[in-house]
């Protein structure tokens, strides 16, 4: 397994982000969706930890460049991001994975954290080429998915004590996909707050939920990136 920084055409210009193979060279392609803190270790952490489980994973830069420790400027970065420039960075990553020698299938998955998991389920409601889609917790005031236009699976995976991503707009987010026939699992995790997978956040870590999560994306990526 070898990370290294990539770049790929994006909306006329191009776009960068971190590409992590498996050792055995191919896998189906993952597009990693970093949180309001940009492309930070985190994120290149868990597409490290994908190849290692056989998938080609990228992590596109959405921020081009920064990224921060502040959750204050976290937010004013969040809040500032373009969602069309963002949509098509993510398009483009999702090209670049699909045109690989080394896609073992061809397909390719997204799944995406807070801010990410938000712009997870938004690019697989804008982009036919998305085969899964995973929702760590995802939320975003400016992002609003075209469900109606969703094609992909959805694995969702949340927090019981999210204030920020609410139980209710979970149950919210259920019924809609229901009533538009989609397939979906949600799963909200109890006594566990936002955040819960980032391991380099003790306050908010959770080991149990984020094993289960991380075992469960596995086994949905595996079964529709195959």
């Amino acid at each position: 397994m070898t990370g290294q920084m990539v770049a790929f055409a994006s909306n006329g210009g191009s776009a960068s982000g971190y590409l992590s193979a498996p050792d055995g060279g191919r896998g189906p392609g993952v597009v990693v969706i970093q949180e309001w803190w940009g492309l930070v270790p985190h994120i290149k952490s868990i597409a490290d930890r994908l190849a290692r489980e056989g998938f080609l994973a990228l992590a596109p830069d959405l921020y081009h460049g920064k990224s921060t420790r502040s959750p204050d400027e976290a937010g004013k970065l969040m809040m500032a991001l373009n969602i069309d420039q963002a949509e098509r960075d993510l398009a483009g990553a999702m090209r670049f994975l699909k045109a690989q020698a080394s896609n073992s299938s061809g397909k390719v998955g997204t799944v995406g954290f807070c801010m990410g998991g938000a712009l997870s389920l938004y690019a697989a409601s804008k982009n036919a080429d998305v085969s899964a889609c995973v929702v760590f917790y995802g939320g975003h005031p400016k992002v609003q998915p075209d469900l109606a236009a969703l094609r992909a699976p959805v694995l969702g995976l949340y927090a019981e004590k999210d204030s920020f991503v609410t139980v209710a707009s979970v149950r919210e987010l259920e019924s809609k996909l229901k009533i538009l026939g989609k397939q979906y699992e949600l799963h909200v995790y109890p006594k566990v707050d936002h955040g819960f997978f980032n391991d380099e956040r003790p306050e908010v870590y959770d080991t149990e939920a984020a094993a289960d999560a991380w075992n469960r994306t596995l086994s949905f990526f595996r079964q529709h990136l195959s």
